[in-house]
């Protein structure tokens, strides 16, 4: 069997190269992004970055623990706990850091003068600040009047001192005006024995040494979203190159038995089983499967350092050695190289010794039962997935991990189906044949459209990569524009925002995004219905600061509201930079602030963007090399066709014009099916929006579209008319 399954294989070298690319380029994806998730899971935390140059720190608790029914629940607070004043006071040579929010032109922290050596930092150019309206900075210039914002509102401060540069962006006070500005005591660091501060400090506070100093660093919140925003952009990219390996490794071998039924059948002829002709398809998907699969491992690692710096945390350098991504990448490839060939095999085992004799151009049930089954089925889970997501989960709609698996499913349902639209189509095709003849002479249009319609295995072969292409790209891209402007739409949370915790099931705290609104009484809350807390009933609450709070629900907030939580203007501990102002400058400084001031830096704008954008290339790249193989092994199949054309006298030019034409008719049913599936994904996503934030334009990128759609058509006829040398004659 593995003989013949060779022998077939170097024989038809052309048919299977695009799936030997197609898998190594999958594996080497599958072993590139293993190794990035193993990275940036694996990859240790930053050292202590605020507290670098002291030994020991002391801070207060900043876990909310409250009692279940099964023990404990815990959670981080949203506000800081200041050290307690005890605490501070039986510490004299502590130096007392207080980290509050100040900001001019840029997101920074207001800090104390005496904190400025605890990260390292350095007085660069002129002095330290001494009255209360004077600052020193990493970036300005001495002398220079500026508007710092901070919680008590905008004021005006002159710059007479400029530091090195820290591990976040600090404007330092003089330690009076900070601690007017921040009377809270964040931390308190020391150059004592660790075990000395423990004697005297107790249970009253937390005693940090060693990388538990890291606990209290800006980076700390950031570094733990960007490790998971890394794993969720490895995941979905790793899920497509798998989906459209399979489509491109399925489309291949459906493609290369369809091509080889005489071939098959003369096997059958010569004494062969149908279980032994699949098997023979098996061997051949498994033989390509094992070599490309390990060829694209090899090429992991290589692949892998590129990907790094742009979907793992800038801080992650170093490329995992790890060995199970690689294996995994071999093994993959040889379960997608099965999967991909099961339909084929089924089909080529049910060829018939007789065909060998009576094989015919034009075929026939181009559409098995099975198939029916498969892409109707699949058409029907995605509705209702979507009409399940509208329903029960409007607001998740915005997260693309919600939307992109049905635009998948949306796809990979019509390019099951589109054998049995191609025919459909081509009966249309005498306004391409019109469009055409007015170009060139001849009946070039009727010719490419009858050949279309007679072969609808190839014509759908090629179309469904140009699906793919068009299909995916124009559906990700639009509605990701689209929950763009629903998130915009939905607006800033009104009022000052802050946090609430809710026990849920008795077991689980939850930290609920809340807004402190001056129309709400102080004892008394809103909600949205998933907390489904009753209009009426008493709401036992912990506010930011994890101060318990018992509260009336006195209204309910609609579905996908900003907030989960309205309270009263009183529990206003704000979380946000809620810093408003006038003035030069105090848009800017406004800006950011949020995060800042809280102790983290705003999250990396384009981590989501990244993965949309390594999805499409994946998408677009996968995508092409099928549509390239396709037209290649399509290619001898249509040389007698062209050699008998010309010698009924038909020019070059005919048979080339009949081959571009015959090709763009499969690309014009690839472009119709991925404006359905467009249609049908973006529709429902708006649909579904329409509940949480009314109705909503739908801004379509045309030029990523169309150019998209054009490169493909582009191409295409290149590759058609390149085939046409190297078979004709």
């Amino acid at each position: 069997m593995i003989t013949i399954a060779l022998a077939g294989l170097r024989l038809r070298w052309r048919s299977f190269a695009g799936t030997f690319v197609a898998l190594a380029l999958g594996s080497a994806l599958v072993a590139a992004l293993g190794l990035v998730l193993d990275t940036t899971v694996t990859a240790p935390s930053r050292p202590p970055q605020r507290y670098s140059t002291v030994p020991v720190v002391v801070a207060a608790p900043q876990t909310l623990t409250v009692a279940t029914a099964r023990g404990s629940a815990s959670a981080p607070l949203a506000v800081p706990r200041g050290v307690p004043a005890d605490v501070v006071a039986a510490l004299p040579d502590a130096v007392v850091d207080r980290v509050f929010r100040a900001a001019h032109g840029r997101a920074s922290v207001g800090r104390p003068w005496s904190a400025l050596g605890l990260a390292g930092q350095v007085l660069t150019a002129g002095r330290a600040p001494a009255a209360d309206d004077e600052i020193a900075v990493a970036d300005g210039r001495l002398g220079d009047r500026v508007p710092v914002v901070t919680d008590g509102g905008p004021s005006q401060y002159t710059i007479v001192g400029l530091v090195s540069n820290g591990p976040q962006p600090a404007i330092f006070f003089s330690d009076a005006r900070a601690a007017g500005l921040s009377p809270r005591a964040d931390a308190l660091a020391l150059r004592r024995p660790a075990a000395e501060v423990r004697a005297m400090v107790g249970d009253r506070a937390l005693v940090l040494t060693g990388a538990d100093r890291a606990r209290l660093d800006a980076n700390r919140e950031p570094d733990a979203r960007d490790r998971n925003n890394a794993a969720t952009i490895a995941g979905i990219a790793l899920g497509f190159a798998v989906f459209v390996a399979m489509f491109v490794v399925a489309s291949t071998f459906a493609f290369a038995v369809a091509q080889r039924r005489a071939e098959f059948a003369l096997l059958r002829a010569t004494g062969a089983t149908s279980g032994q002709i699949r098997r023979l398809v098996y061997c051949e998907s498994l033989l390509i499967a094992t070599t490309a699969s390990g060829a694209g491992a090899a090429g992991g690692p290589w692949l892998g350092s590129l990907a790094l710096p742009r979907l793992a945390p800038g801080w992650i350098s170093v490329l995992s050695h790890a060995h199970w991504p690689l294996w995994t990448a071999v093994g993959s490839g040889a379960l997608v190289a099965l999967l991909g060939s099961l339909t084929a095999a089924w089909r080529a085992g049910r060829v018939r010794p007789a065909e060998a004799l009576r094989e015919t151009v034009v075929e026939s049930r181009t559409m098995p039962i099975t198939r029916w089954v498969l892409g109707v089925g699949t058409l029907v889970a995605t509705l209702a997935l979507m009409a399940t997501n509208a329903i029960a989960d409007p607001a998740g709609a915005l997260n693309r991990k919600t939307y992109m698996p049905v635009v998948m499913l949306l796809v990979a349902a019509a390019g099951l189906l589109a054998p049995a639209l191609v025919r459909l189509f081509s009966s249309g095709a005498a306004v391409l044949e019109r469009t055409m003849s007015i170009r060139a002479p001849g009946a070039v249009g009727l010719v490419a459209s009858t050949a279309a319609g007679a072969s609808t295995r190839r014509t759908a072969a090629i179309a469904a990569p140009v699906l793919m292409i068009v299909g995916l790209a124009t559906s990700l891209l639009t509605a990701s524009a689209l929950t763009g402007t629903a998130k915009a739409a939905m607006g800033r949370p009104p009022g000052t925002a802050t946090t609430v915790y809710t026990l849920e099931g008795g077991s689980a705290l939850i930290r609920r995004p809340a807004a402190a609104v001056a129309w709400v009484p102080d004892d008394a809350m809103m909600a949205t219905p998933d907390l489904e807390l009753p209009v009426g009933s008493t709401a036992h609450v912990w506010l930011a600061d994890g101060s318990p709070a018992a509260l009336r629900v006195i209204g309910e907030l609609p579905l996908g509201s900003p907030s989960d939580v309205l309270v009263g203007a009183g529990n206003a501990f704000s979380t946000s930079a809620d810093i408003s102002s006038t003035g030069a400058g105090a848009a800017s400084a406004a800006a950011g602030a949020s995060s800042a001031a809280a102790g983290t830096s705003p999250p990396r704008p384009s981590a989501s963007e990244t993965g949309l954008y390594v999805v499409l290339a994946i998408i677009l790249g996968y995508a092409a090399l099928s549509l390239v193989n396709t037209l290649i092994m399509a290619a001898p199949d249509r040389a007698p066709e062209r050699r008998t054309l010309r010698r009924l006298g038909a020019s070059r030019a005919f048979v080339l014009l009949v081959t571009v034409a015959e090709t763009l008719v499969a690309v014009a049913v690839g472009l119709v099916l991925a404006g359905l599936c467009a249609l049908l994904a973006v529709g429902g996503l708006w649909l579904t929006l329409l509940r949480i934030t009314g109705p909503l334009p739908i801004a379509v990128p045309w030029g990523w579209v169309l150019g998209i759609a054009a490169a493909t058509v582009a191409l295409s006829a290149v590759t058609a008319l390149c085939n046409v040398s190297d078979t004709e004659g």
